[in-house]
């Protein structure tokens, strides 16, 4: 149960009513001193959450899912694809390097182990009222950042006041929309308030998560989010950046002098003394390096390596560990993402054509070694994925976008849009044939060099735009399908610079990418970021350049839900709607953590349901790592 008390700001009511007022004026004064009253309740607390208690309540000892024992010391490494140019994670310009967000820190925090709910991490104590129309966040007075200055409510409101005119435009488009002010009170004591008339229930976790950062260093620095610098923002957190070769690596040394070690949500997180990443031109490289001890965790995303390639002489002889850890979390929502803004793509007969030519069933036996699931919503492994035909709740959200002529009849009535099914040969003769029939009825009939063409005379073409080698595997197959459906496909291999330039605002040079279709456990106004008809063209996150009054109507439904219940089944709606958009042809999941490291590394005997938290929980063992070292597994 959660740790909250409640005070009640009200002047006393003058009873003395005249006599001719009688019972009914007596009433009403009543009801509406007590509805202001409860307007006017504020709470304060240590954390807050969308709905019902926290779990941790304001006297509690430790996170349950870490090892409040666990030694400070050693190094962890992994490793990275490509390059990187800057160490500012807020610009589109140049490609950040990893982990460059790591030492800031937020005045509310997550846990590993609830969702909606945020924990006061810089601030004591919040204070917000019953309607959450404005929040107060009382700081921490030994809150200070990595060169020892304080950090006050003036940072706080001028990280604010950066990431609204400089941050991502898609981010400052909703975030102007939200916020109406925000005004320091004290030293320690910062203010915001939200616009009337927005659903507010998210709003001060979201205001309470943005990053904070020292405006001292970022003036003295002349820094600009807007540009690409190797110089960091100064935060508060854990970890400062130790030592850069650009390009190539990153270490960062934890603080000895962390401000926050003590506080019950930081004990026995943040476990190393330096965390190290390598960067690799590609996977093979990265793997080989693994097998010599260059570096010392993966996190294996490869089926194919998984499967057949751990028989090196140090998981023989027992010096790296292979571990599967099962995951909790939803689906990452990856798939192959169209470019809505290309003309071919605007119809979507074509994008399920295209949807069906897609094997998973033949990948994943071929290629993936049965690991995987198909995702198919973008709630996937999770209670909020719609399923089946829509319940009363459902169809009671979906009416009015039908009868506004914005989705179609057969959305009340029908299940949910899935990715294709198909055989065990790589073509699918049965989707080649629906698929075919879908370009005809589009107007894109197979022309006498056997390429689909339009009334135009324009081949209907598709450049898979790809900067991982390992999807070659992936993509020819996907490709040569395409192109037995008569379509002039190809899979098009740039490096890390090129396709940042052309994935991103304003370019959106590209057909089809690897991407991720995002959302929250419980979301709200990030999904207008995402799939919001107003950043379509701005947004880094909806690539796609989705547009879309029905989505654009459902999200306002989502941040509107004021229960549990309710906002469940405005997102079963939303995932449907999304989904019938046939944006992306989506890909696959499993749930768990298949990783492999040098056995000098423990975790939490109970691990967390929503993170791996390699980075953040685990921990160094000397005396195992002495062993490794002395046997030459180490370099």
């Amino acid at each position: 149960m959660s740790s909250q008390r409640t005070t009640t700001m009200t002047q006393r009511i003058d009873m003395r009513l005249p006599r001719q007022a009688g019972l009914g004026f007596l009433v009403l004064a009543l009801a509406g001193w007590a509805m202001a009253a409860r307007a006017q309740e504020v709470t304060v607390a240590h954390g807050i959450s969308t709905f019902g208690d926290l779990h941790y309540p304001a006297d509690f000892p430790h996170l349950d899912y870490v090892n409040p024992d666990a030694p400070k010391g050693g190094e962890i490494s992994e490793w990275a694809q490509g390059g990187f140019d800057s160490m500012n994670p807020y610009s589109v310009k140049g490609r950040a390097g990893a982990l460059s967000s790591v030492m800031l820190e937020t005045v509310l925090v997550g846990t590993s182990d609830e969702i909606g709910a945020s924990y006061c991490l810089l601030c004591e104590t919040l204070e917000y009222p019953a309607d959450r129309s404005w929040v107060i966040f009382n700081l921490r007075p030994e809150a200070k950042f990595s060169d020892g200055t304080p950090l006050t409510a003036e940072d706080v409101v001028f990280s604010y006041e950066t990431f609204l005119a400089k941050g991502l435009t898609d981010f400052r488009t909703v975030l102007s929309q939200q916020v109406e002010k925000v005004e320091i009170l004290g030293p320690g004591r910062v203010k915001f308030s939200f616009r009337p008339g927005i659903p507010t229930r998210d709003l001060p976790a979201e205001v309470g998560g943005l990053p904070v950062f020292s405006k001292a260093h970022y003036l003295a620095n002349g820094l600009d989010m807007e540009e690409s610098s190797m110089t960091p923002f100064l935060g508060s957190g854990a970890y400062v950046l130790d030592r850069v070769e650009v390009g190539r690596t990153l270490v960062y040394r934890r603080n000895p002098d962390y401000w926050a070690k003590d506080l019950p949500i930081a004990i026995g997180t943040g476990n190393f003394d330096t965390i190290r990443i390598e960067y690799f031109a590609d996977g093979d490289a990265a793997f080989e390096a693994f097998k010599s001890g260059t570096y010392t965790f993966r996190n294996e995303n490869s089926s194919k390596s998984w499967a057949t390639q751990y028989d090196f002489p140090a998981v023989k002889a027992g010096h790296v560990k292979q571990d599967i850890i099962p995951s909790g979390d939803k689906a990452n929502g990856q798939g192959f993402m169209f470019n809505l803004r290309r003309e071919a793509f605007k119809d979507p007969k074509v994008r399920e054509a295209i949807g069906l030519m897609f094997n998973f069933e033949w990948s994943n036996a071929t290629l993936f070694y049965g690991l995987y699931a198909r995702i198919n919503s973008l709630w996937e492994n999770s209670w909020m994925a719609a399923e089946g035909a829509p319940g009363p709740e459902e169809v009671a959200i979906l009416q009015p976008l039908v009868d506004d002529g914005l989705l179609p009849a057969s959305i009340l009535t029908d299940p949910p849009v899935m990715g294709a099914t198909s055989g065990a040969r790589q073509l699918d003769r049965a989707n080649l044939r629906r698929a075919s029939a879908l370009l005809d009825e589009a107007g894109w009939a197979v022309g006498e060099d056997g390429l689909r063409r339009n009334a135009k005379g324009e081949a209907l073409k598709v450049e898979f735009l790809n900067d991982n080698p390992a999807f070659d595997r992936v993509i020819n197959p996907f490709v040569e399908n395409l192109r037995a459906l008569g379509i002039d496909a190809s899979n098009t291999m740039v490096d890390d610079a090129q396709y940042t330039a052309r994935t991103r605002p304003p370019e959106y040079d590209f057909d089809i990418i690897t991407s991720n279709a995002r959302t929250n456990y419980f979301s709200g106004s990030e999904l207008k970021q995402f799939y919001g008809s107003d950043t379509a063209d701005v947004s880094s996150f909806n690539v796609m350049g989705l547009r879309s009054p029905a989505v654009d109507r459902l999200t306002d439904v989502v941040m509107a839900a004021t229960s549990k219940e309710a906002l469940t089944a405005a997102t079963k709606a939303m995932d449907r709607v999304l989904r019938a958009e046939r944006f992306w042809v989506p890909q696959w999941f499993k749930n768990a953590h298949t990783v492999a490291y040098f056995d000098m590394f423990e975790h939490p005997e109970t691990m967390p349901p929503y993170a791996l938290g390699e980075l953040d929980i685990w921990w160094y063992n000397p005396e195992k790592a002495a062993e490794l070292k002395a046997a030459g597994a180490l370099r």
